[in-house]
């Protein structure tokens, strides 16, 4: 497969239906904001924790589940799909990891150690990327609502993984002041 093939030249890309859009299509923003988060995710790994290099190695697969789901205008029964046994895994991941941790009583600075900050700068890149997905969701019908709400609960996810690495590697958490 070669990796320049002059199709996108001209503004234009393909879908999984071979149909062509504007690379500015909302679908398009969509599914490229995905592709950001998970090489922002990727960026994070590893952490130095198994548990949580894991977890992420797992999210990234997800990650390129919901691009296939966004990039596909007509999906068959078998074509890749978000579920809600993806939205459920991670909220089990939620759960047990924050198990982990006091319970949260004010808003956190995003920071830490370098993989907390990795993984705030993680999350801060899958909100806009939920905002994509609504503005995608906004301007066609037929989006797959699941694959928002699992957009959703990995934000939530990736906060609550900074959290535990900068908790595991002794820094503390930083609250605003106003």
């Amino acid at each position: 497969m070669k990796i320049y093939t002059g199709r996108g030249d001209e503004g234009q890309t393909d879908l999984r239906d071979m149909s062509r859009v504007s690379k500015a299509n909302p679908r398009i923003e969509a599914y490229g904001t995905v592709d950001e988060v998970n090489a922002t995710v990727g960026s994070v790994r590893p952490t130095g924790h198994d548990d949580v290099d894991e977890l992420l190695a797992e999210v990234q697969n997800h990650l390129h589940v919901v691009q296939a789901d966004f990039a596909n205008p007509d999906p068959d029964e078998d074509d890749p799909r978000v579920r809600e046994t993806h939205v459920e895994a991670v909220e089990d991941s939620i759960d047990e990891f924050d198990a982990e941790l006091d319970p949260l009583e004010h808003f956190v600075l995003p920071g830490g150690s370098e993989a907390g900050a990795r993984l705030h700068r993680a999350r801060a890149v899958c909100r806009r990327a939920e905002r994509r997905g609504v503005a995608f969701a906004d301007a066609e019908d037929g989006v797959n609502g699941t694959a928002l709400v699992y957009l959703n609960r990995l934000s939530d996810l990736l906060f609550t993984l900074a959290r535990v690495v900068n908790e595991r590697e002794g820094v503390p958490e930083e609250e605003p002041t106003y």
